[in-house]
């Protein structure tokens, strides 16, 4: 008979004698005691719960409060030593001269033109040579990977170790951004919000940040990389070259000269509606996110936040309405202009067959991003010279066309 029946038993059996009526709270405290008697005798003779409890992993730690600076520190301290530690486990330079040295030896012939290739035999070789901070990329998983189509069965000793070269350098900037971390909790944090690591180790903007690790990049490069020097100086000069009255903040009208000064006033109005302004006045901060945003138009977050303003009616999509209410502004900028007017409905057809939504009527945020047509049809509505160079592409193409081979007469 296991306990389970014992207990059903007793409590079942009547209650006899001189105080055979007791409380509700009596039966439930007697229940629990029987549960726990008949419980910890079926699972090895426990005295008491509270041990078996005992054997549970702690699995949360909180994190320490705002004064209690001792444990903060101690903290900060210990993840200063963790990542230091999972530092050292990376791969240095030395070490990955010494695995090209050890793939270059164990190449496998012929060579597929200039590129070396290696076979699976001599992977397993030089995995056993290279070390064991390189054994995690020695591994028939990584191999198969980049199998393609040599019909050896061998893989590119380049292409190897430029996966290894990538692995490194990700886990490098982990630990480095890591660092900023404070919490401990995976994110960076700043007054407006946080944005999880991982997400920046995902996103298209990661390979720029690395880039920068070269002393010797070219100064061309530098300015169209948007995280070094040269590039953060030129956005914070133009921001200085926009602010007329010199008081650190940009008004719609001084905004209005951005670029080539030729944003609608409509699309300016949202902006300063939608955004965080003082005194209907935008900051710095505020502006570096409008920057982003409009040099990065192919970008799935600047497409979000452009068609947050977009979208008047806070509705979640685009409809005929809010096209018009903003293609409006641009046919007014060509008439002040002395340009040819052109047809809405044209304009409208256009931007629908561009993004072919899944309702015909209306444009969602996820449409523009899988048209991969959304920094086109943004332009169209928000930017005169933008729209003018859509309207124009083909002559421009044709000029460009012409012109590169003047040059290659010449």
């Amino acid at each position: 008979m296991d306990w389970k029946e014992v207990l059903r038993r007793r409590l079942a059996t009547p209650n006899t004698g001189p105080n055979k009526k007791k409380s509700e709270q009596e039966l439930k405290d007697e229940e629990m005691d029987l549960f726990t008697k008949y419980y910890s005798e079926w699972k090895g003779g426990r005295k008491n719960t509270n041990e078996f409890y005992k054997t549970i992993p702690r699995f949360y730690y909180r994190l320490p409060a705002e004064d209690e600076v001792l444990l903060q520190k101690l903290r900060e301290e210990s993840r200063a030593v963790f990542l230091q530690r999972k530092s050292r486990e990376l791969l240095d330079n030395e070490e990955l001269q010494n695995l090209w040295f050890l793939l270059d030896k164990h190449q496998t012939p012929p060579m597929i033109g200039e590129e070396a290739m290696i076979n699976y035999e001599n992977f397993l070789k030089v995995g056993e040579k290279a070390g064991p901070k390189c054994k995690q990329f020695f591994t028939a998983k990584v191999f198969a990977k980049l199998l393609h189509t040599d019909s050896y069965g061998r893989i590119s000793i380049m292409q190897f170790f430029n996966y290894v070269m990538r692995k490194v350098w990700l886990h490098q900037t982990r630990i480095g951004l890591s660092l900023y971390d404070v919490a401990g909790q995976g994110y960076l944090r700043e007054s407006k919000g946080k944005i999880k690591i991982q997400d920046i180790l995902a996103c298209s903007f990661l390979d720029d940040l690395l880039e920068l690790r070269d002393e010797e990049l070219s100064k061309e490069s530098q300015e169209t990389n948007w995280f070094s020097a040269p590039s953060a100086l030129r956005v914070y000069g133009q921001y200085l070259n926009l602010d007329k009255d010199h008081n650190g903040m940009l008004s719609k009208e001084e905004l209005s000269r951005y670029g080539t000064a030729t944003m609608t006033n409509v699309f300016l109005d949202r902006v300063f509606q939608e955004c965080l302004t003082y005194d209907g006045e935008m900051d710095y901060k505020t502006y570096l996110d409008f920057v982003l945003a409009l040099e990065n138009r192919k970008e799935p977050a600047a497409l979000q936040y452009i068609f947050k303003l977009l979208d008047i009616e806070n509705k979640g999509y685009l409809n005929v309405f809010s096209l018009n209410y903003f293609f409006r502004a641009i046919q007014e900028l060509m008439k002040i202009h002395g340009q040819d007017p052109v047809s809405f409905q044209d304009v409208k057809d256009e931007i629908f067959d561009m993004v072919k939504p899944k309702d015909p009527l209306k444009i969602s945020l996820q449409d523009l991003i899988n048209s991969n047509q959304g920094d086109t049809v943004t332009t169209i509505l928000i930017d005169l010279n933008g729209f003018w160079t859509y309207e124009n592409r083909e002559v421009l193409v044709a000029n460009d066309n012409e012109n590169s081979g003047d040059l290659d007469d010449t």
